[in-house]
């Protein structure tokens, strides 16, 4: 039973931290952050959709505008205003010696540099502006166009600046493999998936818009060379295998009829159509959505076409017009954003907020799927539901929206009784059981998506071939099933547990696969165990709790940087963000520290920084879409992050208002059924 649990206050007696601090007086007042916390409700509360949901902007890195842009050249349309827009937005994120990061503070990277730099030319620019002055030379220094990931290769080739042979070969083939081996397109990440297809249709016909030489990047060759950098891998190795395929599917490119080609393009092209069903746009992600369009051409389809005016609209509809800008959103996140929303605004336990949350929760059930997708390839027999991350993505519920909306729908008064809500709950906490991967952890997408050999492939490069167990989500399953009153003794709690053990980090903390890092992943474990009723005095748990306070900064605040992800000596360090430092204070909470000077100061932090409107200002990326290659800025997370934060302090500490955790004993059966 949990009726008597409250999440975040201070249980264990023993606790030498809450012992040690038991005489000092709280420095914060209560109405200060009581102040604070009710304009970040009313901040919350003014945003939401007339129907309920929340979305905040999604913001990624200039690779999205450069790509855009260079998308348009290949169609011949650089010159359309759009092109001009998302241009002048790439000359104001050049960093000031003249390249490209990938997340604010970052270095210079060699490939959203390189793209930004043919998109400027592709555009109008001259070679001789400072813009492409500065930037030219900071790429040459990089290793130049040649030290390119795969897919820019790709788009290099498209406008005529390598050829095909210098790009690994995509062979459409691969969805002929049955899904059963090992090495198939089932054992890949589901978004590697929806990129890899359109994309060997376009590995396949080789499609290439000549431009005139000025306005190539023949600039960014050293010594002129295109060539790939050479293979350092040992001669005996995957690595080595899959070059010697690569050389060996061009060569039957070159000679071999393209008859012998067909049955893998048509299975292609047909996968391709299918996936289009029940999302905006394929995989609803913007690299496939890129790669369908070009995909498209390929196979003939006009311009006016059924399928090209669905694909160009989707893609679009990811624009964002500021002033005399554009930027693109990598996808949308409604229904994460709604999620915790909803459970921040419950957390911060006001009775006018009742019907906000009920609206949210009636929205999120109209997000369940009931159809199904990619994931039934391993878990044949399992009844379809899940949550996906956008408006609609048919094909691709992923657990961690899954266990997320779950917890928000704990928060309808409905949740209790056998009605719409009790329903979708049982559907989804079934659907997650079976999605649990054999070494006890949880994935985004699907089952055991771990064979390493395949990140050796050539295309490879962009780190998320695979799909396996991480901290974060692992744990995020492990506090819904706690939650709902299960105990660390249940057999797939047990296991998860088990592979959290094994993935702790020497200083005490968690690895965040989806956020910015090790604050990510150790605030959701600690918070995931507490609900499970580990003891929060175990030595592992103290140890993590111990890592946060050391990583908190001289202001109160916490930060990470994103940099982090390549050098793990840089754990727990960079600027203070609102959301990092909620995220630090949440895990504190969890592990009975709720009364310390670490959580009051973290607390404090938060409510100095605030803005008068009920925000915080967070230009840092806090998000994480693939590691040491891809990181995201979602606007929401300054918001409900440290709503959450607060709130939860509030109720262990100050006791100002009711716990709304706690809250959730009256909706969940007093018994709970055991889970199989």
């Amino acid at each position: 039973m949990i009726a008597n649990r409250e999440e975040g206050a201070s249980p264990v007696s023993a606790d030498h931290h809450i012992t040690r601090l038991s005489s000092r007086r709280n420095p914060l007042r209560a109405d200060g952050y009581e102040a604070a916390l009710d304009r970040t409700r009313g901040w919350l509360l003014a945003r939401q959709q007339t129907d309920g949901h929340w979305v905040g902007e999604l913001e990624g890195d200039t690779i999205l505008e450069s790509e855009y842009v260079l998308l348009h050249a290949f169609l011949g349309r650089e010159h359309e205003e759009v092109c001009k827009r998302c241009a002048r937005y790439m000359l104001e994120r050049q960093l000031p010696e003249g390249g490209w990061a990938i997340y604010p503070g970052g270095p210079a990277e060699i490939s959203a540099s390189v793209k930004a730099y043919f998109a400027l030319k592709l555009v109008g620019y001259s070679v001789d502006d400072p813009a492409l002055v500065k930037a030219r030379k900071v790429i040459l220094d990089l290793g130049g166009a040649a030290a390119c990931n795969s897919f820019t290769r790709f788009y290099l080739a498209l406008l005529g600046q390598i050829t095909y042979d210098d790009c690994p070969t995509v062979p459409p083939e691969l969805v002929l493999i049955p899904s059963r081996l090992n090495f198939s397109l089932s054992a890949m990440s589901a978004w590697t998936r929806s990129i890899v297809v359109p994309l060997s249709i376009m590995s396949h016909y080789k499609p290439v818009r000549r431009i005139e030489p000025k306005r190539g990047i023949d600039d960014l060759f050293l010594n002129g060379s295109r060539r790939r950098p050479r293979c350092n891998e040992p001669l005996f190795s995957w690595a080595r295998f899959f070059l010697a395929a690569d050389r060996g599917l061009k060569w039957a490119d070159r000679w071999l009829p393209v008859s012998w080609r067909r049955p893998g393009l048509t299975a292609a092209h047909r996968w391709m159509l299918e996936h289009f069903e029940d999302s905006d746009g394929l995989g609803a992600i913007f690299p496939p959505m890129i790669y369908t369009i070009v995909a498209l051409k390929c196979l003939g389809y006009d311009s006016d076409s059924t399928s090209m005016e669905w694909a160009w609209r989707h893609l679009a509809d990811l624009e964002i017009r500021e002033g005399d800008t554009t930027r693109l959103q990598p996808c949308v996140s409604p229904v994460w954003d709604t999620a915790i929303a909803t459970i921040a605004l419950s957390d911060a336990d006001e009775p006018a907020d009742e019907s906000a949350v009920e609206r949210a929760v009636v929205w999120l059930l109209g997000k369940e799927l009931r159809r199904g997708g990619d994931w039934q390839v391993r878990r044949p027999n399992v009844e379809p539901t899940g949550w996906h991350f956008q408006y609609a993505n048919g094909y691709y519920p992923d657990i961690d929206d899954t266990a997320m909306v779950l917890m928000a729908l704990l928060r309808s008064p409905a949740a209790g009784g056998g009605n719409q809500v009790a329903e979708a709950l049982k559907r989804g906490v079934d659907w997650l059981l079976a999605m649990q991967n054999r070494d006890g952890g949880w994935a985004a997408f699907d089952v055991d998506i771990d064979n390493e050999v395949l990140t050796k492939v050539p295309f490879a490069d962009h780190n998320a071939m695979l799909d396996p167990s991480c901290a974060d989500i692992t744990a995020r399953v492990i506090e819904l099933l706690g939650t709902l009153g299960h105990k660390a003794s249940h057999p797939a709690v047990a296991r998860g547990l088990e592979y959290l053990w094994n993935s702790q980090e020497p200083e005490g903390c968690w690895y965040g696969r989806w956020g910015v890092n090790y604050v990510y992943g150790t605030w959701q474990v600690l918070q995931g165990l507490k609900t499970v009723g580990v003891p929060m005095d175990l030595p592992a748990l103290v140890k993590a709790a111990d890592w946060l306070e050391t990583v908190q900064q001289p202001c109160g605040g916490w930060g990470e940087t994103c940099r982090s992800y390549d050098d793990p000596a840089l754990k727990g360090t960079g600027e203070p963000t609102a959301s990092q430092t909620a995220w630090a204070v949440l895990g504190l909470i969890a592990a009975g520290r709720a009364s310390s000077e670490a959580v009051a100061r973290g607390v404090q932090y938060l409510v100095d920084s605030q803005s008068d409107d009920g925000s915080w200002d967070e230009p840092e990326y806090t998000g994480t879409g693939f590691p040491k290659v891809f990181y995201l800025k979602y606007h929401l997370y300054r918001i409900y992050f440290p709503l959450m934060a607060i709130s939860r302090y509030s109720q262990a500490v100050a006791r100002t208002r009711g716990l709304a955790p706690g809250a959730l004993a009256s909706r969940i059966p007093a018994e709970p059924k055991p889970l199989d």
